[in-house]
């Protein structure tokens, strides 16, 4: 995402869940039967506006974060709004847990088997039509992946601060990484470390565990830039 300037749509995808969260916290249904189906559709939606309007992804992205933060805020209940902005995080019962570790899993396997094929199409894209791939579909597929992260990232923290869960540790990785092995791998250590650092702060501080785990990913990006300067 990094690569492809795509880190701006992750934002956008999260506040369109908005309204799968109100409609779940209104109604009594689990949160992620609201977030899911917004995101799967947000994502199709940027794909199809993509290949019929050729607008900049920036400016898809605003639009799909304008219908998310305005449809939400016409229903959503404002003693309710906390927990659709920084989600709750304590209450993820063992079977959704299951669940997460499994659409994250799938979601490793895709990206690993588009992988190559995608930074062929982010350096090349004549060379990769030449080469035979289908353009279309790998787009699909990825910003597919992208939306389950996103939903899964709003199920975990809310909507608010998605982005920045999915951004930070990728940032952090390509300041320390000397390689695009090593950039992978550090971005996923330092994404679990964050998460697990913010988890056990806020049990001990009493803050909201979302957040928190925003700032542990945050201070890692901080010291990688020191960590950074001094290295060159």
């Amino acid at each position: 995402m990094l690569s492809k300037k795509m880190s701006v749509v992750a934002g956008p995808l999260a506040h369109l869940a908005f309204p799968g969260v109100a409609l779940a916290l209104i109604f009594g249904f689990n949160i992620s039967l609201g977030v899911f189906p917004f995101v799967i559709i947000g994502a199709i939606l940027i794909w199809l506006l993509e290949e019929r309007t050729k607008l900049p992804m920036e400016n898809l992205a605003a639009i799909i974060f304008a219908s998310g933060v305005g449809t939400a805020l016409l229903f959503l209940p404002i003693e309710k709004a906390e927990e659709a902005l920084i989600g709750s995080i304590e209450k993820i019962t063992h079977w959704e847990t299951f669940i997460v570790v499994i659409l994250s899993l799938l979601v490793f396997y895709v990206v690993k088997r588009l992988y190559q094929k995608m930074m062929l199409m982010n350096v090349y894209e004549d060379l990769a039509v030449i080469e035979g791939i289908n353009i279309k579909l790998y787009n699909l597929l990825y910003l597919l992946s992208i939306a389950i992260v996103v939903a899964l990232g709003v199920y975990l923290v809310g909507g608010l601060i998605t982005a920045a869960l999915i951004a930070i540790p990728a940032a952090t990785a390509k300041n320390i990484s000397g390689s695009l092995r090593s950039y992978k791998m550090w971005a996923v250590v330092l994404g679990i470390v964050s998460a697990i650092a913010g988890i056990f702060i806020a049990r001990f501080t009493q803050l909201p565990t979302g957040p928190m785990v925003v700032v542990s990913s945050v201070v890692l990006f901080l010291i990688s830039v020191i960590f950074r300067k001094r290295s060159f």
